[in-house]
């Protein structure tokens, strides 16, 4: 069950990636995702790649709250996420 909950998070962390939604409404819920994201690599899941997709996602997703992150930056980062997370379902 906890994993279908990750999966969760993963795809709505790699939807705010893919799509670029850095409007000033969505600023708190992407500060939440990228936080979570980056303290659920942090929870021991680090010493895999995954863990390392998930630092690098929530690296970017905060990132694009400062800065102007390249789109295609944002794209790989949030394919990447996001495709863990629809593995997390199988």
């Amino acid at each position: 069950m906890l994993v279908k909950v990750f999966g969760i998070i993963d795809l709505i962390a790699g939807m705010f990636l893919i799509f670029g939604v850095a409007h000033s409404s969505f600023n708190s819920m992407m500060l939440a995702f990228g936080v979570i994201v980056m303290v659920k690599s942090g929870m021991g899941f680090f010493r895999d790649f995954a863990g390392w997709i998930d630092i690098f996602a929530g690296i970017i997703l905060l990132l694009s709250l400062l800065i102007s992150v390249p789109g295609i930056i944002s794209f790989i980062a949030g394919l990447l996420i996001a495709q863990k997370g629809i593995f997390s379902f199988l």
